[in-house]
């Protein structure tokens, strides 16, 4: 517990020094956010902020998560790592679109398949080793299965497993990142996800098959470590959301929406929760949901059903206020991660 606490502490600390700094730095540059000119009307007056601030997420959660063994005399485990790699992976793709994006002085970055591509590659590479590094126990950070609460079926091969896991990674990297369109909303509601991760993580832990053989036991190669993980990614959220939410003096940008859907993705594999977190995770489906909802009956039947996607900007152009959406969207997130947690705890008090 001790570890958590301070992974937490210090990114919290770190990302709510830095941001200023980086706030500044971005300016002096000349690093600000293009608008869509199709977006909002409202949303002209956020050009020029400050974007790229992913970077600072990322480097506060690793500073924090290596501080944090350093201090309490502990080995960062495999899966840890992995995730640390997959989140900075991301970021390093979501930076380039983003510089592409203010060197050109558009709202467009990277292709869209080239953007795909990258993700997939990284997605690929962490697919790879997570059925690697086996422990004392012969675990490794994932088995070739699918899993809800813990993983269940026969296992599904080397090769669909990979392909699975950058399907899942795309899809939760991309979700964060079209929920990215309102001052704090996708940074908030990620930190929520984290927060139930942490508390998964620490659970696994203390029902640990490796220490106490029981019905419900949870066979998870480095549970206290992906909670380690998730609190050092937390307290980052957190610091940068104190200058990222409503009206925001920076945006995260493509670097730190596709870095956070990775972490996401990444702790739900390595604490075997897959499809649980498309429950966790309920807003960023929604949004991804309304995106392609939109997209589709545009193609087929030349109609739109919202009056713009992602829903977030639907609900603007109903005149609805941008700090009543997030503050909303925020409760629909947490509403998504109490059932979550309930059905996770509930499961491990059934039999069997």
């Amino acid at each position: 517990m001790r570890t958590i606490l301070v992974a937490a502490g210090v990114a919290t600390v770190l990302a709510l020094l830095g941001t200023p700094l980086a706030i500044r730095m971005f300016t002096a540059r000349g690093y600000g956010q293009e608008i869509r000119e199709e977006g909002p009307a409202a949303h002209a007056t956020k050009r020029g902020t400050p974007t790229m601030g992913g970077t600072v997420i990322i480097i506060a959660a690793l500073i924090g998560y290596f501080v944090a063994h350093f201090a309490t005399s502990q080995t960062p485990s495999a899966s840890g790592l992995l995730v640390l790699l997959l989140m900075t992976g991301l970021g390093i793709v979501g930076f380039i679109d983003d510089f592409i994006k203010i060197y050109k002085q558009r709202s467009l970055g990277l292709r869209s398949g080239t953007k795909l591509a990258g993700q997939a590659v990284i997605g690929a590479l962490f697919a790879l080793l997570v059925l690697r590094f086996r422990d004392g126990y012969d675990l490794t950070p994932a088995d070739a299965h699918f899993s809800f609460l813990r993983d269940f079926g026969p296992s599904i091969g080397p090769v669909f497993f990979g392909l699975w896991i950058v399907f899942m990674i795309a899809a939760m990297s991309n979700g964060v990142n079209l929920t990215d369109g309102l001052d704090g909303l996708a940074t908030g509601a990620a930190t929520l996800v984290l927060a139930a991760y942490v508390i998964i993580g620490i659970w696994q832990e203390r029902n640990d098959c490796t220490v106490t053989l029981a019905p419900q036991c949870y066979q998870v190669r480095d549970p206290l470590d992906c909670a380690i993980v998730a609190a050092s990614v937390l307290g980052a959220c957190i610091g940068f959301l104190w200058w990222n939410a409503p009206p925001a003096r920076i945006f995260m940008g493509d670097t730190g929406s596709l870095a956070l859907g990775g972490v996401l993705a990444g702790l739900a594999v390595t604490t075997r929760t897959q499809l649980l977190l498309a429950i966790l995770g309920g807003l960023f489906v929604l949004v991804t949901l309304s995106v392609v909802i939109q997209v589709g009956s545009f193609k087929l039947t030349g109609r739109r059903v919202f009056r713009m996607a992602p829903l977030q900007h639907h609900f603007e152009l109903l005149g609805w206020a941008e700090t009543t959406i997030v503050i909303r969207f925020w409760l629909i997130s947490g509403l998504f991660i109490g059932l979550g947690l309930v059905i996770f705890y509930v499961q491990w008090m059934s039999p069997g």
